[in-house]
Protein backbone atom coordinates (compact mmCIF):
# COMPACT_ATOMS: atom_id res chain seq x y z
CA UNK A 1 0.00 0.00 0.00
CA UNK A 2 2.87 2.67 0.85
CA UNK A 3 4.67 1.56 -2.09
CA UNK A 4 1.18 2.26 -4.29
CA UNK A 5 1.44 6.23 -2.94
CA UNK A 6 3.60 8.91 -2.74
CA UNK A 7 3.20 12.49 -1.67
CA UNK A 8 0.84 14.59 -3.13
CA UNK A 9 2.27 17.11 -5.78
CA UNK A 10 3.66 20.06 -4.42
CA UNK A 11 1.90 23.17 -5.05
CA UNK A 12 3.25 26.78 -4.14
CA UNK A 13 0.90 28.27 -1.64
CA UNK A 14 0.29 31.63 0.37
CA UNK A 15 1.65 31.35 3.70
CA UNK A 16 -1.99 31.18 5.64
CA UNK A 17 -2.80 28.06 3.40
CA UNK A 18 0.60 26.10 4.20
CA UNK A 19 -0.25 25.71 8.14
CA UNK A 20 0.66 22.08 8.83
CA UNK A 21 1.89 21.13 5.72
CA UNK A 22 5.25 19.76 4.56
CA UNK A 23 7.54 21.51 3.37
CA UNK A 24 8.80 20.61 -0.28
CA UNK A 25 11.90 22.43 -0.93
CA UNK A 26 14.79 23.63 1.24
CA UNK A 27 14.11 27.75 2.00
CA UNK A 28 17.18 29.66 1.76
CA UNK A 29 18.39 32.91 3.15
CA UNK A 30 18.75 35.48 0.62
CA UNK A 31 19.30 38.34 2.82
CA UNK A 32 21.05 38.52 6.43
CA UNK A 33 18.63 38.95 9.27
CA UNK A 34 18.63 41.46 11.08
CA UNK A 35 19.92 43.86 7.77
CA UNK A 36 21.29 45.69 9.72
CA UNK A 37 21.93 46.41 13.79
CA UNK A 38 18.89 47.31 15.81
CA UNK A 39 17.99 48.45 18.94
CA UNK A 40 16.90 45.25 21.31
CA UNK A 41 15.09 47.94 23.59
CA UNK A 42 13.50 51.40 23.48
CA UNK A 43 16.20 53.89 24.45
CA UNK A 44 18.74 55.93 23.47
CA UNK A 45 21.72 54.52 20.95
CA UNK A 46 24.96 56.45 22.00
CA UNK A 47 28.24 55.29 21.48
CA UNK A 48 29.47 53.75 24.74
CA UNK A 49 33.22 55.49 25.39
CA UNK A 50 31.04 58.50 25.38
CA UNK A 51 29.23 57.66 28.58
CA UNK A 52 32.58 57.01 30.67
CA UNK A 53 31.09 59.51 33.08
CA UNK A 54 27.52 58.68 33.44
CA UNK A 55 26.10 58.26 37.16
CA UNK A 56 28.63 60.56 39.17
CA UNK A 57 28.01 63.36 40.97
CA UNK A 58 27.92 65.45 38.04
CA UNK A 59 26.01 63.45 36.13
CA UNK A 60 27.14 63.21 32.21
CA UNK A 61 24.07 64.01 29.61
CA UNK A 62 24.45 64.03 26.26
CA UNK A 63 21.90 65.99 23.79
CA UNK A 64 19.27 64.40 21.81
CA UNK A 65 19.79 64.46 18.26
CA UNK A 66 17.28 62.79 16.85
CA UNK A 67 14.08 60.22 17.07
CA UNK A 68 14.38 56.64 15.05
CA UNK A 69 11.13 54.32 14.47
CA UNK A 70 11.46 50.99 13.36
CA UNK A 71 11.68 50.43 9.31
CA UNK A 72 13.57 53.78 9.25
CA UNK A 73 16.80 53.66 7.28
CA UNK A 74 20.04 54.00 9.84
CA UNK A 75 21.13 57.52 10.58
CA UNK A 76 24.69 58.44 11.77
CA UNK A 77 25.66 59.28 14.98
CA UNK A 78 26.47 62.44 15.22
CA UNK A 79 29.83 62.46 17.94
CA UNK A 80 28.92 63.61 21.57
CA UNK A 81 25.04 63.06 20.50
CA UNK A 82 22.56 60.64 21.49
CA UNK A 83 19.37 59.14 19.33
CA UNK A 84 16.51 58.26 21.25
CA UNK A 85 15.52 54.78 19.39
CA UNK A 86 12.72 52.59 19.35
CA UNK A 87 12.85 48.86 19.92
CA UNK A 88 13.81 47.69 16.22
CA UNK A 89 14.58 50.75 15.12
CA UNK A 90 18.27 50.55 13.29
CA UNK A 91 21.51 51.28 14.89
CA UNK A 92 22.74 54.59 13.56
CA UNK A 93 25.75 54.33 12.30
CA UNK A 94 28.68 55.12 14.91
CA UNK A 95 26.47 54.25 17.91
CA UNK A 96 27.43 51.11 19.13
CA UNK A 97 25.00 50.61 22.37
CA UNK A 98 21.29 51.50 23.20
CA UNK A 99 20.91 52.43 26.97
CA UNK A 100 17.12 51.22 28.16
CA UNK A 101 14.44 54.53 28.92
CA UNK A 102 14.44 53.14 32.39
CA UNK A 103 18.44 54.03 33.16
CA UNK A 104 18.26 57.43 31.86
CA UNK A 105 15.69 60.85 33.23
CA UNK A 106 14.02 60.41 30.04
CA UNK A 107 15.11 63.92 28.39
CA UNK A 108 13.67 64.67 24.96
CA UNK A 109 16.38 67.42 24.94
CA UNK A 110 19.21 66.04 26.53
CA UNK A 111 19.38 62.80 28.59
CA UNK A 112 21.44 61.96 31.38
CA UNK A 113 22.03 58.61 32.15
CA UNK A 114 22.50 56.08 35.20
CA UNK A 115 25.44 54.51 34.08
CA UNK A 116 27.98 53.81 31.84
CA UNK A 117 26.99 51.95 28.69
CA UNK A 118 28.78 48.77 27.42
CA UNK A 119 29.50 48.38 24.03
CA UNK A 120 27.07 45.82 22.48
CA UNK A 121 24.64 46.21 25.05
CA UNK A 122 21.13 46.15 23.83
CA UNK A 123 22.28 45.71 20.01
CA UNK A 124 20.84 42.75 17.55
CA UNK A 125 24.11 42.73 15.20
CA UNK A 126 23.83 42.39 11.70
CA UNK A 127 22.63 38.89 10.61
CA UNK A 128 22.64 37.78 14.20
CA UNK A 129 19.70 35.64 13.84
CA UNK A 130 20.03 33.83 10.34
CA UNK A 131 23.05 34.81 7.91
CA UNK A 132 22.75 35.41 3.79
CA UNK A 133 22.55 31.14 1.94
CA UNK A 134 21.50 29.63 5.27
CA UNK A 135 18.81 26.86 4.72
CA UNK A 136 16.53 28.07 7.42
CA UNK A 137 14.14 25.48 6.75
CA UNK A 138 14.81 21.74 5.28
CA UNK A 139 12.48 20.13 3.42
CA UNK A 140 10.58 17.85 5.30
CA UNK A 141 9.56 20.44 7.73
CA UNK A 142 5.95 20.58 9.13
CA UNK A 143 4.80 23.84 9.01
CA UNK A 144 3.79 25.71 12.20
CA UNK A 145 3.41 29.38 13.75
CA UNK A 146 7.11 29.08 14.44
CA UNK A 147 8.13 28.09 11.40
CA UNK A 148 5.98 30.41 9.25
CA UNK A 149 7.23 33.40 11.23
CA UNK A 150 10.93 32.08 10.51
CA UNK A 151 9.58 32.31 6.38
CA UNK A 152 7.73 35.77 6.60
CA UNK A 153 10.77 37.22 8.95
CA UNK A 154 12.62 36.26 5.37
CA UNK A 155 10.04 38.27 3.55
CA UNK A 156 8.76 34.75 2.05
CA UNK A 157 5.07 35.03 1.12
CA UNK A 158 4.59 31.66 -0.33
CA UNK A 159 6.26 28.18 0.10
CA UNK A 160 6.52 25.13 -2.07
CA UNK A 161 4.73 22.57 0.36
CA UNK A 162 3.22 19.30 -0.12
CA UNK A 163 -0.58 19.97 -0.24
CA UNK A 164 -2.89 18.48 2.72
CA UNK A 165 -4.20 15.14 1.29
CA UNK A 166 -8.06 15.35 0.50
CA UNK A 167 -9.68 12.31 1.42
CA UNK A 168 -13.37 11.38 0.31
CA UNK A 169 -15.27 9.20 2.66
CA UNK A 170 -18.46 6.59 1.62
CA UNK A 171 -20.27 4.80 4.22
CA UNK A 172 -22.14 1.77 2.25
CA UNK A 173 -25.24 -0.18 3.73
CA UNK A 174 -28.79 0.10 3.18
CA UNK A 175 -29.32 -0.33 6.49
CA UNK A 176 -27.50 2.68 7.75
CA UNK A 177 -29.33 5.79 9.51
CA UNK A 178 -27.45 8.93 10.41
CA UNK A 179 -26.99 9.53 13.51
CA UNK A 180 -29.93 11.95 15.41
CA UNK A 181 -32.59 10.59 13.43
CA UNK A 182 -35.38 7.67 13.82
CA UNK A 183 -33.70 4.15 13.91
CA UNK A 184 -35.79 1.40 14.08
CA UNK A 185 -36.27 -0.20 17.61
CA UNK A 186 -36.28 -3.54 16.10
CA UNK A 187 -32.99 -3.71 14.64
CA UNK A 188 -33.54 -2.61 11.16
CA UNK A 189 -31.75 0.47 11.51
CA UNK A 190 -28.12 0.81 12.36
CA UNK A 191 -26.40 4.30 13.34
CA UNK A 192 -24.07 5.10 10.33
CA UNK A 193 -20.55 4.85 13.13
CA UNK A 194 -17.53 4.78 10.68
CA UNK A 195 -17.79 7.99 8.60
CA UNK A 196 -17.62 10.26 11.59
CA UNK A 197 -14.94 8.28 13.22
CA UNK A 198 -12.99 8.41 10.05
CA UNK A 199 -13.18 11.97 9.55
CA UNK A 200 -11.90 12.96 12.90
CA UNK A 201 -9.47 10.37 12.24
CA UNK A 202 -8.60 11.57 9.00
CA UNK A 203 -7.98 14.97 10.31
CA UNK A 204 -5.79 13.88 13.26
CA UNK A 205 -3.68 12.27 10.98
CA UNK A 206 -3.19 16.34 9.32
CA UNK A 207 -5.12 15.51 5.70
CA UNK A 208 -8.76 17.23 4.96
CA UNK A 209 -11.95 14.74 4.98
CA UNK A 210 -15.07 14.93 2.92
CA UNK A 211 -17.61 13.11 4.44
CA UNK A 212 -19.98 12.18 1.43
CA UNK A 213 -22.74 10.55 3.37
CA UNK A 214 -24.43 7.10 3.24
CA UNK A 215 -25.15 5.22 0.41
CA UNK A 216 -27.25 1.90 -0.31
CA UNK A 217 -25.96 -1.11 -1.63
CA UNK A 218 -27.04 -0.63 -5.42
CA UNK A 219 -24.23 -1.12 -7.32
CA UNK A 220 -25.12 1.87 -10.57
CA UNK A 221 -25.33 4.30 -7.49
CA UNK A 222 -22.30 3.36 -6.18
CA UNK A 223 -20.22 3.08 -9.22
CA UNK A 224 -21.31 5.97 -10.10
CA UNK A 225 -20.66 7.92 -6.66
CA UNK A 226 -17.03 6.63 -6.56
CA UNK A 227 -16.76 8.04 -10.23
CA UNK A 228 -18.02 11.46 -9.07
CA UNK A 229 -15.38 11.79 -6.53
CA UNK A 230 -12.16 10.78 -8.04
CA UNK A 231 -12.00 14.37 -8.97
CA UNK A 232 -11.65 16.10 -5.84
CA UNK A 233 -9.94 13.33 -3.96
CA UNK A 234 -6.33 12.39 -3.41
CA UNK A 235 -7.41 9.00 -1.40
CA UNK A 236 -10.80 7.74 -1.17
CA UNK A 237 -12.21 5.70 1.86
CA UNK A 238 -15.09 2.80 1.60
CA UNK A 239 -16.40 1.60 4.68
CA UNK A 240 -19.36 -1.51 4.56
CA UNK A 241 -20.43 -3.74 1.91
CA UNK A 242 -17.49 -5.85 2.02
CA UNK A 243 -19.37 -9.27 2.79
CA UNK A 244 -19.16 -12.35 0.36
CA UNK A 245 -22.71 -12.10 0.54
CA UNK A 246 -25.07 -10.87 -2.73
CA UNK A 247 -26.60 -8.01 -1.21
CA UNK A 248 -23.34 -6.45 -0.26
CA UNK A 249 -21.93 -4.37 -3.52
CA UNK A 250 -18.77 -2.74 -3.12
CA UNK A 251 -16.73 -6.09 -3.78
CA UNK A 252 -18.40 -6.71 -7.44
CA UNK A 253 -18.11 -2.68 -8.21
CA UNK A 254 -14.62 -2.56 -7.21
CA UNK A 255 -13.50 -5.59 -9.30
CA UNK A 256 -14.42 -3.91 -12.64
CA UNK A 257 -12.81 -0.84 -11.27
CA UNK A 258 -8.67 -0.02 -12.10
CA UNK A 259 -6.29 -2.59 -9.95
CA UNK A 260 -8.92 -2.92 -7.32
CA UNK A 261 -8.52 -6.08 -5.66
CA UNK A 262 -10.14 -7.52 -2.24
CA UNK A 263 -7.89 -9.86 0.14
CA UNK A 264 -8.10 -11.62 3.50
CA UNK A 265 -5.61 -10.33 5.73
CA UNK A 266 -4.57 -12.25 8.85
CA UNK A 267 -5.35 -9.55 11.51
CA UNK A 268 -8.34 -9.63 13.50
CA UNK A 269 -10.10 -7.04 14.10
CA UNK A 270 -10.23 -6.11 10.31
CA UNK A 271 -9.63 -8.89 8.18
CA UNK A 272 -11.32 -8.27 5.07
CA UNK A 273 -9.79 -5.68 2.96
CA UNK A 274 -10.14 -3.50 -0.34
CA UNK A 275 -7.01 -1.42 -1.84
CA UNK A 276 -6.10 -0.28 -5.24
CA UNK A 277 -6.14 2.71 -7.71
CA UNK A 278 -8.75 4.03 -10.23
CA UNK A 279 -7.41 6.20 -12.92
CA UNK A 280 -9.72 9.49 -13.01
CA UNK A 281 -11.49 9.96 -16.73
CA UNK A 282 -11.18 13.89 -16.22
CA UNK A 283 -7.46 13.92 -15.27
CA UNK A 284 -5.67 10.86 -17.51
CA UNK A 285 -2.82 11.71 -15.28
CA UNK A 286 -4.23 11.13 -11.88
CA UNK A 287 -5.30 8.09 -10.23
CA UNK A 288 -6.68 7.91 -7.00
CA UNK A 289 -5.63 5.09 -4.34
CA UNK A 290 -8.88 3.72 -2.98
CA UNK A 291 -9.05 1.85 0.55
CA UNK A 292 -12.38 -0.57 1.14
CA UNK A 293 -12.63 -1.19 5.36
CA UNK A 294 -14.96 -3.19 6.93
CA UNK A 295 -18.12 -1.85 8.40
CA UNK A 296 -17.62 -2.89 11.71
CA UNK A 297 -16.36 0.36 13.83
CA UNK A 298 -13.79 -1.21 15.49
CA UNK A 299 -12.25 -3.11 12.28
CA UNK A 300 -12.62 0.65 10.49
CA UNK A 301 -10.86 2.22 12.93
CA UNK A 302 -8.41 -0.63 13.48
CA UNK A 303 -7.79 -0.74 9.81
CA UNK A 304 -7.22 2.85 9.15
CA UNK A 305 -4.65 2.80 12.18
CA UNK A 306 -2.73 -0.13 10.56
CA UNK A 307 -3.06 0.55 7.25
CA UNK A 308 -4.62 4.02 6.06
CA UNK A 309 -3.36 6.50 8.50
CA UNK A 310 0.71 5.91 7.08
CA UNK A 311 -0.58 6.26 3.82
CA UNK A 312 -2.15 9.35 4.19
CA UNK A 313 1.55 10.67 5.94
CA UNK A 314 3.40 9.20 3.22
CA UNK A 315 1.13 11.37 0.97
CA UNK A 316 1.53 14.66 2.73
CA UNK A 317 5.41 13.97 2.42
CA UNK A 318 5.88 13.02 6.42
CA UNK A 319 9.09 10.92 6.89
CA UNK A 320 7.72 9.47 9.95
CA UNK A 321 4.32 7.53 8.79
CA UNK A 322 3.79 5.45 11.81
CA UNK A 323 2.35 6.06 15.27
CA UNK A 324 5.09 5.47 18.05
CA UNK A 325 5.08 2.20 20.11
CA UNK A 326 6.44 0.58 23.04
CA UNK A 327 6.87 -2.23 24.98
CA UNK A 328 4.78 -2.70 27.62
CA UNK A 329 4.43 -5.31 30.38
CA UNK A 330 0.67 -7.48 30.41
CA UNK A 331 -1.01 -6.57 33.87
CA UNK A 332 -3.12 -9.32 33.16
CA UNK A 333 -3.55 -12.30 30.26
CA UNK A 334 -5.49 -13.21 27.78
CA UNK A 335 -5.82 -15.36 24.69
CA UNK A 336 -5.13 -14.92 20.78
CA UNK A 337 -6.42 -16.69 18.25
CA UNK A 338 -3.89 -19.08 16.27
CA UNK A 339 -2.72 -17.18 12.69
CA UNK A 340 -3.95 -14.14 13.25
CA UNK A 341 -2.10 -10.19 14.10
CA UNK A 342 -4.24 -9.30 17.19
CA UNK A 343 -5.14 -6.10 17.95
CA UNK A 344 -6.66 -5.23 21.48
CA UNK A 345 -7.82 -2.15 22.84
CA UNK A 346 -6.06 -1.38 25.73
CA UNK A 347 -4.46 1.46 28.29
CA UNK A 348 -0.57 1.83 28.31
CA UNK A 349 0.56 3.41 31.44
CA UNK A 350 3.82 4.17 32.76
CA UNK A 351 7.04 6.02 32.18
CA UNK A 352 10.28 5.61 30.16
CA UNK A 353 12.28 5.34 33.46
CA UNK A 354 9.84 3.05 35.01
CA UNK A 355 8.85 1.14 32.26
CA UNK A 356 5.52 0.50 30.99
CA UNK A 357 2.65 -1.41 31.61
CA UNK A 358 -0.50 -2.32 29.22
CA UNK A 359 -4.12 -3.89 30.36
CA UNK A 360 -6.66 -5.09 27.86
CA UNK A 361 -10.01 -3.02 27.76
CA UNK A 362 -13.08 -5.59 27.52
CA UNK A 363 -13.12 -9.12 25.70
CA UNK A 364 -9.88 -9.20 23.55
CA UNK A 365 -11.54 -11.82 21.39
CA UNK A 366 -14.06 -9.29 20.57
CA UNK A 367 -13.60 -5.81 20.85
CA UNK A 368 -16.33 -3.25 21.27
CA UNK A 369 -16.62 0.46 20.22
CA UNK A 370 -16.73 1.45 23.88
CA UNK A 371 -13.20 -0.25 24.71
CA UNK A 372 -11.65 1.23 21.87
CA UNK A 373 -13.31 5.22 23.38
CA UNK A 374 -11.26 3.86 26.11
CA UNK A 375 -8.02 2.96 25.12
CA UNK A 376 -4.97 4.98 24.48
CA UNK A 377 -3.26 2.20 22.56
CA UNK A 378 -3.15 -0.91 20.60
CA UNK A 379 -1.31 -4.06 22.00
CA UNK A 380 -0.51 -5.95 19.29
CA UNK A 381 -0.29 -9.71 19.47
CA UNK A 382 2.00 -11.88 16.42
CA UNK A 383 0.28 -14.48 14.75
CA UNK A 384 2.49 -16.93 16.57
CA UNK A 385 0.75 -16.04 20.06
CA UNK A 386 -1.91 -18.33 20.64
CA UNK A 387 -1.69 -17.04 24.71
CA UNK A 388 -0.65 -13.55 26.53
CA UNK A 389 0.83 -14.66 29.95
CA UNK A 390 1.17 -11.72 32.65
CA UNK A 391 3.92 -10.52 32.50
CA UNK A 392 4.98 -10.74 29.10
CA UNK A 393 6.26 -8.13 27.07
CA UNK A 394 3.66 -7.07 24.87
CA UNK A 395 4.38 -4.25 21.83
CA UNK A 396 1.81 -1.50 22.07
CA UNK A 397 0.41 0.98 19.20
CA UNK A 398 0.38 4.39 20.91
CA UNK A 399 -2.95 6.29 20.04
CA UNK A 400 -3.08 9.38 22.03
CA UNK A 401 -0.50 10.83 24.99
Amino acid sequence: MLASVGPVAPLDVVLRDAVGCILADDVTATHDLPAFAVAARDGYAVAAYETAGAGYASAQSLPVAHDVRPGAGPLRLVPGTAVRVASGAALPLGADAVVPLEETDRGAARVAMQRPAVPGQHVRPVASDVRAGDVVLEAGTRLGARQLALAASMGRGRLRVHPTPRVVLLSVGDELVEPGTHADRSGHGVFETDGHALEAAVRDAGAASVRVGILGDDRAVLREAIEDQLVRADLLVITGGLSELTHDTVKDVLATMGSVRLDQVAMTPGQRHGFGTVADDLASDKSVPIFALQGHPVAAQVSFEVFVRPALRAMAGHTEVFRPSVAAEAVEGWVSPPGLRQFVPATVLGSPDEGYRVTPIGDPSAPTVSALAHANALAVVGEHDLTVHPGQVVHCLVLEG
